[in-house]
């Protein structure tokens, strides 16, 4: 698969999982793709915890309300730094999303699937908290993201989108 390919199939998987479980080489080549994204002035803010431990993904998802991925034999959790790179700008939020992005179109190109869960994790209840406390995350790092890793029972869901001449334009906004 190409990464144009990969770029076209991949779409977020919600449903369950095969209980295959995934080699660490997989995990290890989706992390290293995380790892390999690019980062604003070379700051780095982004580092990963790869989980497949059975008994440690179990006290994962038990603090996860509403559930999400709990059938995923295993998963990534995002840390991220928030360190000021260029001007006193932190450039965390975009060096995680690069990231993330490099590890899902990994995870599709190894035959898995998943889903990219932050806001669900970082909303008032502050899930992440209670994450980064079962994965020993030291105070200076925030855990920003979740992402289950597993086969799909079922192939996902293609969602709608928007034709290209609705979003996208050459030489000024809305111009053909």
């Amino acid at each position: 698969m190409n990464v144009l390919e990969a770029i076209s199939k991949r779409h977020s998987y919600r449903g369950k999982f095969k209980s295959d479980s995934i080699p660490r080489e997989a995990l290890i080549k989706i992390v290293q793709a995380g790892l390999d994204a690019p980062s604003g002035c070379n700051k780095q803010t982004t580092s990963f915890i790869a989980i497949d431990d059975p008994d440690v993904l179990q006290r994962i998802h038990a603090v996860i309300d509403p559930p999400v991925g709990e059938t995923a034999p295993a998963a990534i959790c995002v840390i991220t730094q928030r360190i000021n790179a260029y001007r006193d700008r932190c450039f965390a939020v975009q060096d995680y999303s690069a990231a993330i992005q490099n590890m899902l179109l990994a995870i599709v190109e190894l035959g898995y699937q998943s889903c990219w869960y932050e806001g669900h994790i970082t909303d008032d209840d502050k899930i992440n908290e209670k994450m980064a406390a079962i994965l020993n995350v030291p105070v200076d790092y925030e855990l920003v993201c979740f992402l289950p890793v597993g086969i799909a029972e079922d192939e996902p869901t293609i969602p709608k989108k928007k034709a290209f001449v609705e979003r996208a334009w050459f030489n000024g906004f809305n111009k053909k």
